[in-house]
């Protein structure tokens, strides 16, 4: 028997939910003690926000393939 992929529609893009992660993530460091692990988590903070500035980049009209 095969599986079945479950499938749902995001209500809101990919550029918000990357953004409100990155700001949810930085809310965390700000709990935490200086150290490896607050390190970490604003490493994962920055590494959204390139992925929202590379998302928002990619769908911008210059990027458009000219067929």
């Amino acid at each position: 028997m095969t599986q079945r992929r479950r499938r749902f529609k995001q209500t809101t893009a990919l550029k918000e939910r990357l953004i409100e992660e990155a700001a949810s993530l930085r809310e965390q460091a700000k709990l935490l003690e200086p150290g490896a692990l607050r390190e970490l988590v604003l490493r994962k903070a920055r590494q959204t926000d390139t992925a929202a500035h590379m998302d928002e980049w990619l769908r911008s009209p210059g990027q458009r393939s000219r067929s």
